[in-house]
């Protein structure tokens, strides 16, 4: 293609296959790296003061209201259990917005530290996870270390369960 490049395409939101890898964003949450796809990434926000439920689990930190939308967020070190209920209280950090279809759910997270692409050959598939049964997918070998990699659409899936079950629409 000649001539300057469309706007349009720059702008796409269509997923960029990459040739031999796949794309995450990598953050820890309570001393522990973590990794999920691109793809499933929406947005990240800073971290804003959540309206804590009653009778929600432990691991919901409350809702969020952003630009007119109630998003459910939750702690990602107290639903993996790294960290006890109410020890991030006053955590700084960003939420995540991950995204399953049409729904979207926050995650906090401590830091985020940025977007790798990595090899398939250095992605290990994890078949019997013992934290939280669905919510790891893989582990990937990065540079500087390793990192779990979540599979994001059981995170949401769970929490959108947990609602269900709960029978709060609010949530």
């Amino acid at each position: 293609m000649n001539g300057p490049i469309r706007w349009s395409i720059l702008a796409s939101t269509r997923p960029m296959a990459e040739p031999g890898g796949s794309r995450f964003l990598v953050f820890e949450s309570a001393g522990r790296r973590y990794a999920c796809s691109l793809d499933a990434v929406r947005e990240i926000v800073p971290l804003r003061a959540a309206t804590r439920l009653p009778g929600a689990p432990a691991h919901v930190v409350g809702l969020i209201n952003l630009r007119g939308r109630l998003l459910t967020v939750i702690d990602l070190a107290v639903y993996l259990g790294g960290r006890e209920a109410g020890a991030g209280k006053d955590a700084v950090g960003s939420i995540v917005l991950v995204g399953s279809g049409a729904r979207v759910v926050g995650v906090l997270v401590d830091e985020v530290r940025d977007v790798r692409l990595v090899a398939d050959d250095a992605v290990e598939r994890v078949t019997d996870a013992t934290i939280t049964p669905g919510a790891v997918r893989a582990l990937a070998r990065l540079d500087d270390g390793i990192a779990v990699v979540l599979d994001t659409d059981a995170i949401v899936g769970n929490i959108l369960q947990e609602r269900a079950g709960a029978g709060e629409n609010s949530l």
